[in-house]
Protein backbone atom coordinates (compact mmCIF):
# COMPACT_ATOMS: atom_id res chain seq x y z
CA UNK A 1 0.00 0.00 0.00
CA UNK A 2 2.82 2.58 -0.94
CA UNK A 3 0.16 5.20 -1.96
CA UNK A 4 -0.98 5.51 1.48
CA UNK A 5 2.32 5.24 3.15
CA UNK A 6 3.31 8.23 1.18
CA UNK A 7 0.02 10.14 2.14
CA UNK A 8 1.23 9.28 5.81
CA UNK A 9 4.43 11.02 5.82
CA UNK A 10 2.67 14.07 4.78
CA UNK A 11 0.08 13.69 7.90
CA UNK A 12 2.26 16.18 10.61
CA UNK A 13 2.02 18.94 8.10
CA UNK A 14 -1.87 18.61 8.13
CA UNK A 15 -1.85 19.71 11.61
CA UNK A 16 -1.18 23.11 10.61
CA UNK A 17 -4.15 26.02 11.92
CA UNK A 18 -3.84 27.49 8.85
CA UNK A 19 -5.31 23.83 6.75
CA UNK A 20 -7.96 22.49 9.64
CA UNK A 21 -10.83 22.80 7.84
CA UNK A 22 -14.12 20.76 8.26
CA UNK A 23 -13.86 17.48 6.41
CA UNK A 24 -17.56 17.65 5.86
CA UNK A 25 -19.01 18.50 2.08
CA UNK A 26 -22.28 20.90 2.16
CA UNK A 27 -24.13 18.42 -0.67
CA UNK A 28 -27.07 20.89 -1.17
CA UNK A 29 -24.01 23.07 -3.01
CA UNK A 30 -22.58 20.28 -4.86
CA UNK A 31 -23.22 19.50 -8.64
CA UNK A 32 -23.89 15.81 -9.85
CA UNK A 33 -20.11 16.43 -12.08
CA UNK A 34 -18.46 16.19 -9.00
CA UNK A 35 -19.30 12.53 -8.77
CA UNK A 36 -17.87 11.69 -12.26
CA UNK A 37 -14.25 10.83 -11.33
CA UNK A 38 -15.64 8.35 -8.54
CA UNK A 39 -17.81 7.02 -11.70
CA UNK A 40 -15.13 6.85 -13.59
CA UNK A 41 -13.04 4.62 -11.41
CA UNK A 42 -16.06 2.49 -11.15
CA UNK A 43 -16.70 2.27 -14.92
CA UNK A 44 -12.87 1.29 -15.47
CA UNK A 45 -13.35 -1.01 -12.87
CA UNK A 46 -15.96 -2.41 -14.98
CA UNK A 47 -14.86 -2.11 -18.79
CA UNK A 48 -10.83 -2.36 -18.93
CA UNK A 49 -10.81 -6.12 -17.74
CA UNK A 50 -12.95 -6.73 -20.94
CA UNK A 51 -11.89 -4.97 -23.21
CA UNK A 52 -8.11 -4.33 -22.07
CA UNK A 53 -7.06 -6.80 -19.47
CA UNK A 54 -3.71 -7.01 -19.63
CA UNK A 55 -3.40 -2.83 -19.59
CA UNK A 56 -5.43 -2.92 -16.67
CA UNK A 57 -3.43 -5.53 -14.80
CA UNK A 58 -0.39 -4.03 -15.19
CA UNK A 59 -1.66 -0.29 -14.65
CA UNK A 60 -5.09 -0.52 -12.53
CA UNK A 61 -3.29 1.27 -9.74
CA UNK A 62 -2.37 4.43 -11.91
CA UNK A 63 -5.59 4.33 -14.00
CA UNK A 64 -7.42 4.84 -10.32
CA UNK A 65 -4.51 6.95 -9.23
CA UNK A 66 -5.21 9.78 -12.68
CA UNK A 67 -9.05 9.48 -12.03
CA UNK A 68 -8.82 10.52 -8.42
CA UNK A 69 -6.24 13.07 -9.50
CA UNK A 70 -8.79 14.38 -12.27
CA UNK A 71 -11.03 15.01 -9.27
CA UNK A 72 -8.78 16.76 -6.63
CA UNK A 73 -7.28 19.37 -9.38
CA UNK A 74 -10.73 21.42 -9.77
CA UNK A 75 -11.81 20.63 -6.40
CA UNK A 76 -8.78 22.47 -5.01
CA UNK A 77 -9.36 25.08 -7.60
CA UNK A 78 -13.01 24.87 -6.46
CA UNK A 79 -12.72 25.03 -2.48
CA UNK A 80 -9.09 26.20 -1.63
CA UNK A 81 -6.13 23.41 -0.70
CA UNK A 82 -7.45 23.77 2.60
CA UNK A 83 -10.66 21.70 2.12
CA UNK A 84 -9.21 19.33 -0.35
CA UNK A 85 -6.43 18.16 2.09
CA UNK A 86 -9.04 17.90 4.41
CA UNK A 87 -11.25 16.17 2.31
CA UNK A 88 -8.39 13.69 2.12
CA UNK A 89 -7.59 13.54 5.65
CA UNK A 90 -11.13 12.68 6.68
CA UNK A 91 -11.11 10.05 3.48
CA UNK A 92 -7.46 8.21 4.89
CA UNK A 93 -7.82 8.91 8.65
CA UNK A 94 -11.90 8.46 9.56
CA UNK A 95 -11.98 5.56 6.35
CA UNK A 96 -9.55 4.42 4.55
CA UNK A 97 -6.62 3.28 7.02
CA UNK A 98 -9.52 1.93 9.42
CA UNK A 99 -10.98 -0.41 6.45
CA UNK A 100 -7.44 -1.32 5.35
CA UNK A 101 -6.11 -2.30 8.57
CA UNK A 102 -8.58 -4.16 9.54
CA UNK A 103 -8.37 -6.25 5.72
CA UNK A 104 -4.41 -6.41 6.01
CA UNK A 105 -4.91 -7.96 9.69
CA UNK A 106 -7.69 -10.13 8.31
CA UNK A 107 -5.80 -11.24 5.33
CA UNK A 108 -2.39 -11.68 6.81
CA UNK A 109 -3.78 -13.77 9.71
CA UNK A 110 -5.99 -15.82 7.92
CA UNK A 111 -3.30 -16.77 4.97
CA UNK A 112 -0.95 -18.13 8.33
CA UNK A 113 -3.99 -20.89 8.81
CA UNK A 114 -3.02 -23.44 6.16
CA UNK A 115 -5.68 -26.55 5.49
CA UNK A 116 -3.53 -29.43 4.94
CA UNK A 117 -4.80 -32.22 2.82
CA UNK A 118 -8.20 -32.02 0.39
CA UNK A 119 -11.60 -32.78 0.24
CA UNK A 120 -13.29 -34.19 -2.61
CA UNK A 121 -15.37 -31.20 -4.25
CA UNK A 122 -18.67 -33.11 -4.61
CA UNK A 123 -22.15 -30.76 -4.38
CA UNK A 124 -22.69 -31.75 -0.65
CA UNK A 125 -19.22 -30.91 0.62
CA UNK A 126 -19.13 -27.75 -1.09
CA UNK A 127 -22.34 -27.08 0.27
CA UNK A 128 -21.36 -28.13 4.00
CA UNK A 129 -18.11 -25.91 3.26
CA UNK A 130 -20.47 -22.52 2.36
CA UNK A 131 -22.49 -22.96 5.39
CA UNK A 132 -19.34 -23.23 7.59
CA UNK A 133 -17.95 -20.09 5.78
CA UNK A 134 -21.68 -18.57 6.22
CA UNK A 135 -21.29 -18.87 9.93
CA UNK A 136 -18.09 -17.97 10.88
CA UNK A 137 -18.04 -14.95 8.51
CA UNK A 138 -20.75 -12.98 11.13
CA UNK A 139 -17.84 -14.33 14.11
CA UNK A 140 -14.34 -13.47 12.18
CA UNK A 141 -15.57 -11.34 10.06
CA UNK A 142 -16.53 -11.62 6.45
CA UNK A 143 -12.73 -10.94 5.37
CA UNK A 144 -11.48 -13.35 7.82
CA UNK A 145 -13.82 -15.99 6.97
CA UNK A 146 -13.53 -15.71 3.15
CA UNK A 147 -9.13 -15.68 3.35
CA UNK A 148 -9.32 -18.50 5.68
CA UNK A 149 -11.95 -20.97 3.40
CA UNK A 150 -11.40 -19.74 -0.23
CA UNK A 151 -7.79 -21.58 -0.86
CA UNK A 152 -9.47 -25.15 0.70
CA UNK A 153 -12.28 -24.54 -1.62
CA UNK A 154 -10.43 -23.86 -4.47
CA UNK A 155 -8.09 -26.64 -3.97
CA UNK A 156 -11.26 -29.32 -3.21
CA UNK A 157 -12.31 -28.37 -6.81
CA UNK A 158 -8.74 -27.85 -8.67
CA UNK A 159 -9.83 -30.69 -10.68
CA UNK A 160 -13.31 -29.51 -12.12
CA UNK A 161 -14.00 -28.05 -15.05
CA UNK A 162 -17.03 -26.20 -13.98
CA UNK A 163 -16.17 -24.31 -10.59
CA UNK A 164 -17.22 -20.39 -11.49
CA UNK A 165 -20.49 -20.93 -9.58
CA UNK A 166 -18.72 -21.92 -6.95
CA UNK A 167 -16.29 -19.49 -6.31
CA UNK A 168 -19.99 -17.04 -7.20
CA UNK A 169 -21.67 -18.50 -4.41
CA UNK A 170 -18.72 -18.37 -1.72
CA UNK A 171 -18.72 -14.41 -2.43
CA UNK A 172 -22.55 -14.10 -2.02
CA UNK A 173 -22.55 -16.24 1.16
CA UNK A 174 -19.33 -16.04 2.68
CA UNK A 175 -18.40 -12.86 1.75
CA UNK A 176 -21.42 -10.74 2.07
CA UNK A 177 -24.58 -12.56 3.49
CA UNK A 178 -22.94 -14.51 6.38
CA UNK A 179 -21.82 -11.35 8.00
CA UNK A 180 -25.11 -10.31 8.95
CA UNK A 181 -25.17 -11.58 12.74
CA UNK A 182 -22.76 -9.32 14.40
CA UNK A 183 -20.85 -6.05 14.43
CA UNK A 184 -18.14 -7.75 13.83
CA UNK A 185 -19.36 -9.48 10.25
CA UNK A 186 -19.37 -6.45 8.44
CA UNK A 187 -18.57 -2.52 8.54
CA UNK A 188 -21.84 -1.60 8.19
CA UNK A 189 -23.00 -2.81 11.12
CA UNK A 190 -20.01 -2.04 13.17
CA UNK A 191 -20.56 1.75 12.52
CA UNK A 192 -24.57 1.02 13.52
CA UNK A 193 -22.77 -0.98 16.92
CA UNK A 194 -20.72 2.49 17.32
CA UNK A 195 -23.36 4.32 17.02
CA UNK A 196 -25.30 2.56 19.67
CA UNK A 197 -26.71 -0.41 18.51
CA UNK A 198 -26.23 -3.08 20.72
CA UNK A 199 -25.17 -6.33 19.88
CA UNK A 200 -28.06 -8.14 21.14
CA UNK A 201 -30.52 -6.61 19.06
CA UNK A 202 -28.52 -7.07 15.77
CA UNK A 203 -27.85 -10.90 16.21
CA UNK A 204 -31.78 -11.05 17.41
CA UNK A 205 -33.04 -9.30 14.25
CA UNK A 206 -31.18 -10.14 11.84
CA UNK A 207 -30.94 -13.91 12.70
CA UNK A 208 -34.06 -14.96 10.57
CA UNK A 209 -33.08 -12.96 7.78
CA UNK A 210 -29.76 -14.03 7.15
CA UNK A 211 -30.85 -17.99 7.90
CA UNK A 212 -33.77 -17.46 5.38
CA UNK A 213 -31.27 -15.72 2.63
CA UNK A 214 -28.72 -18.24 3.37
CA UNK A 215 -30.52 -21.56 3.13
CA UNK A 216 -32.30 -20.10 0.25
CA UNK A 217 -28.66 -20.00 -1.67
CA UNK A 218 -27.30 -22.82 -0.14
CA UNK A 219 -30.41 -24.76 -1.80
CA UNK A 220 -30.27 -23.11 -4.89
CA UNK A 221 -26.53 -23.91 -4.94
CA UNK A 222 -26.54 -27.27 -4.18
CA UNK A 223 -28.67 -28.21 -6.78
CA UNK A 224 -26.48 -25.98 -9.32
CA UNK A 225 -23.47 -27.74 -8.24
CA UNK A 226 -25.11 -31.09 -8.28
CA UNK A 227 -26.04 -30.44 -12.00
CA UNK A 228 -22.88 -29.15 -13.26
CA UNK A 229 -21.23 -32.33 -11.24
CA UNK A 230 -23.26 -34.75 -13.35
CA UNK A 231 -21.48 -33.44 -16.16
CA UNK A 232 -18.10 -33.57 -15.84
CA UNK A 233 -16.15 -36.06 -17.19
CA UNK A 234 -15.13 -38.96 -15.07
CA UNK A 235 -11.38 -37.93 -15.56
CA UNK A 236 -12.11 -34.58 -13.73
CA UNK A 237 -13.96 -36.09 -10.86
CA UNK A 238 -11.56 -36.12 -7.76
CA UNK A 239 -11.45 -39.52 -6.32
CA UNK A 240 -9.92 -39.67 -3.03
CA UNK A 241 -10.29 -37.62 0.01
CA UNK A 242 -6.55 -36.73 2.13
CA UNK A 243 -7.10 -36.75 5.88
CA UNK A 244 -7.52 -32.76 6.85
CA UNK A 245 -4.66 -31.68 8.78
CA UNK A 246 -4.34 -27.75 10.34
CA UNK A 247 -1.04 -25.96 10.18
CA UNK A 248 -0.17 -22.32 12.10
CA UNK A 249 -2.65 -23.10 14.53
CA UNK A 250 -1.59 -20.00 16.52
CA UNK A 251 -2.95 -17.86 13.83
CA UNK A 252 -6.04 -18.58 15.70
CA UNK A 253 -5.25 -16.57 18.63
CA UNK A 254 -3.87 -14.15 16.52
CA UNK A 255 -7.99 -13.72 15.27
CA UNK A 256 -9.14 -13.44 18.39
CA UNK A 257 -6.96 -10.76 18.84
CA UNK A 258 -8.40 -8.67 15.58
CA UNK A 259 -11.79 -9.79 17.02
CA UNK A 260 -10.83 -8.31 20.56
CA UNK A 261 -9.23 -5.14 18.69
CA UNK A 262 -12.34 -4.13 17.35
CA UNK A 263 -14.29 -4.91 20.04
CA UNK A 264 -12.39 -2.34 22.63
CA UNK A 265 -12.70 0.20 19.95
CA UNK A 266 -16.55 -0.29 20.51
CA UNK A 267 -17.17 -0.47 24.13
CA UNK A 268 -13.65 1.99 25.35
CA UNK A 269 -14.56 5.13 24.81
CA UNK A 270 -12.37 7.44 26.27
CA UNK A 271 -12.56 10.72 25.20
CA UNK A 272 -9.54 11.59 23.71
CA UNK A 273 -8.83 12.76 20.40
CA UNK A 274 -6.19 14.13 18.28
CA UNK A 275 -6.81 16.98 15.67
CA UNK A 276 -5.95 16.06 11.34
CA UNK A 277 -6.79 18.98 9.36
CA UNK A 278 -10.03 19.55 11.20
CA UNK A 279 -10.93 15.58 11.50
CA UNK A 280 -11.10 13.80 15.08
CA UNK A 281 -8.98 10.69 15.13
CA UNK A 282 -10.09 8.93 18.40
CA UNK A 283 -7.90 7.78 21.00
CA UNK A 284 -9.50 4.22 20.92
CA UNK A 285 -9.25 3.92 16.51
CA UNK A 286 -5.92 4.56 16.88
CA UNK A 287 -4.96 2.14 19.33
CA UNK A 288 -7.38 -0.31 17.18
CA UNK A 289 -5.45 0.50 14.00
CA UNK A 290 -2.08 0.04 16.08
CA UNK A 291 -3.08 -3.23 17.47
CA UNK A 292 -4.09 -4.62 14.07
CA UNK A 293 -0.90 -3.49 12.54
CA UNK A 294 0.77 -5.79 15.13
CA UNK A 295 -0.94 -8.40 15.06
CA UNK A 296 -0.55 -8.79 10.82
CA UNK A 297 3.60 -8.60 12.15
CA UNK A 298 3.06 -11.08 14.87
CA UNK A 299 1.48 -13.12 11.99
CA UNK A 300 4.02 -12.55 9.33
CA UNK A 301 6.50 -13.07 12.26
CA UNK A 302 5.07 -16.87 13.88
CA UNK A 303 4.11 -18.27 11.19
CA UNK A 304 6.70 -20.55 9.52
CA UNK A 305 7.12 -19.89 5.44
CA UNK A 306 6.31 -23.13 4.49
CA UNK A 307 2.71 -22.50 5.57
CA UNK A 308 2.22 -19.37 3.93
CA UNK A 309 3.74 -21.02 1.11
CA UNK A 310 1.65 -23.98 1.10
CA UNK A 311 -1.37 -21.52 0.93
CA UNK A 312 0.28 -19.70 -1.82
CA UNK A 313 0.40 -16.88 -0.21
CA UNK A 314 1.06 -13.18 -1.35
CA UNK A 315 0.11 -9.44 -1.27
CA UNK A 316 -1.04 -9.14 -4.65
CA UNK A 317 -4.96 -9.34 -3.55
CA UNK A 318 -4.85 -6.83 -0.67
CA UNK A 319 -2.82 -4.31 -2.83
CA UNK A 320 -5.39 -4.64 -5.68
CA UNK A 321 -7.91 -3.71 -2.88
CA UNK A 322 -5.81 -0.94 -1.35
CA UNK A 323 -4.69 0.71 -4.29
CA UNK A 324 -8.43 0.77 -5.79
CA UNK A 325 -10.04 1.92 -2.68
CA UNK A 326 -7.36 4.28 -1.81
CA UNK A 327 -9.06 6.08 -4.99
CA UNK A 328 -12.75 5.05 -4.19
CA UNK A 329 -12.74 6.69 -0.71
CA UNK A 330 -11.00 9.70 -1.67
CA UNK A 331 -13.57 10.66 -4.84
CA UNK A 332 -16.59 8.70 -3.03
CA UNK A 333 -17.01 12.10 -0.99
CA UNK A 334 -19.38 13.79 -3.42
CA UNK A 335 -21.55 11.52 -3.84
CA UNK A 336 -22.06 10.58 0.20
CA UNK A 337 -22.56 14.13 0.83
CA UNK A 338 -25.41 14.85 -1.76
CA UNK A 339 -26.98 11.88 -0.44
CA UNK A 340 -26.37 13.26 3.16
CA UNK A 341 -27.94 16.67 1.65
CA UNK A 342 -31.16 14.98 1.68
CA UNK A 343 -34.32 16.86 -0.01
CA UNK A 344 -31.77 19.83 -0.40
CA UNK A 345 -29.42 17.46 -2.56
CA UNK A 346 -29.92 16.82 -6.24
CA UNK A 347 -30.40 13.11 -5.44
CA UNK A 348 -33.23 14.14 -3.60
CA UNK A 349 -35.23 11.95 -5.59
CA UNK A 350 -33.86 8.75 -3.95
CA UNK A 351 -34.35 10.55 -0.50
CA UNK A 352 -38.01 11.23 -1.40
CA UNK A 353 -38.12 7.68 -2.58
CA UNK A 354 -38.09 6.04 1.01
CA UNK A 355 -40.77 8.22 2.52
CA UNK A 356 -44.79 7.79 2.18
CA UNK A 357 -46.70 11.26 1.80
CA UNK A 358 -47.21 11.48 5.76
CA UNK A 359 -43.27 11.70 5.97
CA UNK A 360 -43.26 7.83 7.72
CA UNK A 361 -40.80 5.56 6.70
CA UNK A 362 -41.21 3.42 3.76
CA UNK A 363 -39.44 0.19 4.86
CA UNK A 364 -39.13 -1.92 1.75
CA UNK A 365 -37.85 1.44 -0.10
CA UNK A 366 -34.99 1.88 2.52
CA UNK A 367 -34.43 -1.93 1.79
CA UNK A 368 -33.88 -1.47 -2.05
CA UNK A 369 -32.20 2.66 -1.85
CA UNK A 370 -29.81 1.47 0.59
CA UNK A 371 -29.07 -2.04 -0.91
CA UNK A 372 -28.30 -0.85 -4.33
CA UNK A 373 -26.52 2.45 -3.19
CA UNK A 374 -24.17 -0.09 -1.12
CA UNK A 375 -23.71 -2.02 -4.26
CA UNK A 376 -21.71 0.59 -6.17
CA UNK A 377 -20.68 2.69 -3.35
CA UNK A 378 -19.06 1.87 0.05
CA UNK A 379 -21.86 -0.02 2.07
CA UNK A 380 -20.21 1.40 5.47
CA UNK A 381 -20.75 5.33 4.94
CA UNK A 382 -24.57 4.14 2.74
CA UNK A 383 -25.71 2.58 5.82
CA UNK A 384 -24.66 5.80 8.08
CA UNK A 385 -26.56 7.78 5.62
CA UNK A 386 -29.96 5.86 5.68
CA UNK A 387 -29.27 5.70 9.42
CA UNK A 388 -29.27 9.19 9.99
CA UNK A 389 -31.61 9.65 7.16
CA UNK A 390 -34.71 7.66 9.25
CA UNK A 391 -33.59 9.03 12.74
CA UNK A 392 -29.95 9.03 13.72
CA UNK A 393 -30.90 8.12 17.27
CA UNK A 394 -29.96 4.50 17.73
CA UNK A 395 -32.98 4.21 20.66
CA UNK A 396 -35.52 5.56 18.63
CA UNK A 397 -34.44 3.21 15.51
CA UNK A 398 -34.35 -0.25 18.10
CA UNK A 399 -37.15 0.95 19.40
CA UNK A 400 -40.54 2.53 16.82
CA UNK A 401 -38.42 1.99 13.74
CA UNK A 402 -36.95 -1.22 14.41
CA UNK A 403 -38.06 -2.26 11.12
CA UNK A 404 -36.82 0.43 9.18
CA UNK A 405 -32.91 0.08 10.97
CA UNK A 406 -33.63 -4.02 9.82
CA UNK A 407 -34.12 -3.00 6.16
CA UNK A 408 -30.90 -0.96 6.64
CA UNK A 409 -28.83 -3.32 7.45
CA UNK A 410 -30.39 -5.91 5.22
CA UNK A 411 -30.11 -3.26 2.88
CA UNK A 412 -26.17 -2.58 3.42
CA UNK A 413 -24.48 -6.51 4.02
CA UNK A 414 -26.90 -8.26 1.56
CA UNK A 415 -26.42 -6.31 -1.46
CA UNK A 416 -22.91 -6.20 -0.71
CA UNK A 417 -22.63 -8.95 -3.08
CA UNK A 418 -24.71 -7.71 -6.51
CA UNK A 419 -21.13 -6.06 -7.56
CA UNK A 420 -17.09 -7.03 -6.93
CA UNK A 421 -17.23 -3.66 -5.38
CA UNK A 422 -20.12 -3.37 -3.19
CA UNK A 423 -17.88 -5.67 -0.45
CA UNK A 424 -13.97 -5.59 -0.02
CA UNK A 425 -13.55 -9.26 0.40
CA UNK A 426 -15.52 -9.78 -3.06
CA UNK A 427 -12.17 -8.51 -4.65
CA UNK A 428 -10.18 -10.49 -2.85
CA UNK A 429 -11.71 -13.65 -2.76
CA UNK A 430 -12.03 -12.59 -7.10
CA UNK A 431 -8.01 -12.13 -7.47
CA UNK A 432 -7.31 -15.45 -5.31
CA UNK A 433 -9.27 -17.36 -7.56
CA UNK A 434 -8.13 -15.67 -10.46
CA UNK A 435 -4.60 -17.01 -9.37
CA UNK A 436 -5.51 -20.55 -8.88
CA UNK A 437 -6.67 -20.55 -12.54
CA UNK A 438 -10.03 -19.95 -12.24
CA UNK A 439 -11.77 -18.00 -15.27
CA UNK A 440 -13.50 -15.79 -12.91
CA UNK A 441 -16.50 -13.64 -15.11
CA UNK A 442 -15.61 -9.94 -15.73
CA UNK A 443 -17.43 -6.81 -14.00
CA UNK A 444 -20.70 -6.88 -15.79
CA UNK A 445 -20.50 -11.07 -15.91
CA UNK A 446 -20.39 -11.33 -12.40
CA UNK A 447 -23.91 -9.19 -11.66
CA UNK A 448 -25.20 -11.44 -14.55
CA UNK A 449 -24.81 -14.29 -11.78
CA UNK A 450 -26.28 -11.76 -8.87
CA UNK A 451 -29.18 -10.28 -10.55
CA UNK A 452 -30.45 -13.99 -11.95
CA UNK A 453 -30.06 -15.07 -8.60
CA UNK A 454 -30.07 -12.66 -5.79
CA UNK A 455 -32.45 -10.03 -7.02
CA UNK A 456 -35.46 -12.72 -6.97
CA UNK A 457 -34.63 -13.61 -3.69
CA UNK A 458 -34.18 -9.83 -2.22
CA UNK A 459 -38.20 -9.47 -3.84
CA UNK A 460 -38.90 -12.59 -1.73
CA UNK A 461 -37.26 -11.06 1.34
CA UNK A 462 -38.88 -7.51 0.89
CA UNK A 463 -42.53 -9.62 0.98
CA UNK A 464 -41.55 -11.45 3.82
CA UNK A 465 -40.20 -9.15 6.09
CA UNK A 466 -41.59 -5.69 4.69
Amino acid sequence: MPNALRYLLFLPLLTLPALAQAADLDGSTLSLAWVLPFAGILLSIALFPIFAPGFWHHHFGKITACWTVLFLLPFTASFGAGSAISLIVHALVSEYIPFIMLLLALYTVSGGILVGGSLHGSPKVNTAILAIGTALASIMGTTGAAMLLIRPLLKANDNRKHRVHVVVFFIFLVANVGGGLTPLGDPPLFLGFLKGVTFGWTFQHMLLPVLALSAALLLVFFLLDSHFYRREDEEFKPHHDQPLRLYGKRNFFLLAGVVGAVLLSGFWQPGIHLEVAGVHAELQNLVRDGLLLLLALASLWLTPKQVRAGNEFNWDPILEVGKLFAGIFITIGPAIAILRAGSSGQLSALVHAVSGPDGQPVNGMYFWMTGLLSSFLDNAPTYLVFFNLADGNAVTLMGPLAQTLLAISMGAVFMGANTYIGNAPNFMVKAIAEQRGVAMPSFFGYMLWSVSILLPLFVLMTWLFF
